[in-house]
């Protein structure tokens, strides 16, 4: 379960086709991340989909900003 997860800005228009999760790898792929939010091991987090249809890693609300994913 990771409490923070941060977007590398390394996709078209600064999309993050890349995540970095502290303790793990810095080059995670977007596709293995969002996956392993849908079968719940990261329940501070969720995902999103663009209407071009592609998915992105997004927090849940709360009132901190250290672990907005592009923040």
């Amino acid at each position: 379960m990771a409490n923070i997860i941060k977007g590398n800005r390394d996709g078209k228009n600064g999309g993050s086709d890349t995540y970095c999760i502290p303790g793990r790898d810095s080059n995670i792929p977007r596709k293995v991340v969002v996956k392993e939010i849908g079968d719940g091991k990261h329940p501070n987090f969720t995902t999103y989909t663009t209407p071009e249809g592609e998915t992105f890693v997004k927090s849940k609300p709360n009132n901190f900003t250290e672990d907005n994913v592009n923040s």
